[in-house]
């Protein structure tokens, strides 16, 4: 737990705490420039994955979802990218090379079926929003509905998921999403990608610790 000083200071948040005791937000939101975004996110990612998956036997799926074709809609790939170079047991859908969007979703999810016994799916993607919101990071229960701030009905992704507003929605979204910063997308993958491997890593902790006490 050393590795996360930040837990310390949050006494509704003692990582001694069990999980399942806590009750837990349906959603929180943190803009990236925020102090501790990633330690916050983290921390109530591990807490969601002990909720749906406290024996550690689901294995962790994420589903970036997004394209390399567009500035905005790059943030899930590049979230995949970033995490699919850290060091992990975690399974990653969706990178700059290999990206999950509209045309390819479908067959992606019946291969993670397929793969995967009951696997714990965690859905990023970028969406728009007003121009108060933009920079805001959403990590929510409950499935994903991509493509809807470009008016595309597609296939519900996720037991939980990750998204960030890269820019201002309500008109000619697709050219919204070709000319945003890259600047920010990249910080808000950067953002992302720490919040799932923080998370991650004190969820295996979690785990490993109770399962030695569960032996002594």
């Amino acid at each position: 737990m050393s590795t996360f000083p930040f837990l310390s200071r949050l006494n509704a948040q003692d990582p001694k705490t069990n999980p399942m005791e806590i009750q837990l937000p349906k959603k929180i939101k943190h803009h990236f420039q925020e102090p501790y975004i990633t330690e916050r996110l983290g921390y109530t990612f591990f807490q969601y994955i002990q909720q749906l998956n406290q024996d550690f036997s689901r294995p962790i799926v994420i589903v970036s979802i997004g394209t390399d074709r567009s500035t905005g809609d790059s943030l899930g790939p590049l979230v995949g990218t970033k995490l699919a170079a850290m060091e992990h047991e975690m399974h990653i859908f969706g990178t700059l090379d290999d990206p999950v969007h509209a045309t390819n979703l479908s067959a992606k999810l019946d291969l993670i079926n397929e793969k995967y016994f009951k696997p714990l799916i965690v859905a990023v993607d970028a969406s728009l929003g007003g121009s108060e919101s933009v920079g805001l990071i959403t990590l929510s229960q409950g499935a994903l509905k991509p493509g809807t701030g470009v008016n595309k009905n597609l296939q519900e992704v996720g037991d939980m998921n990750f998204t960030g507003i890269v820019n201002v929605g309500g008109y000619m979204e697709y050219l919204v999403l070709q000319n945003t910063r890259l600047g920010i997308v990249w910080k808000m993958a950067e953002s992302i990608a720490q919040s799932i491997f923080r998370g991650y890593q004190l969820a295996h902790s979690y785990f490993v610790n109770h399962l030695v006490q569960s032996t002594q």
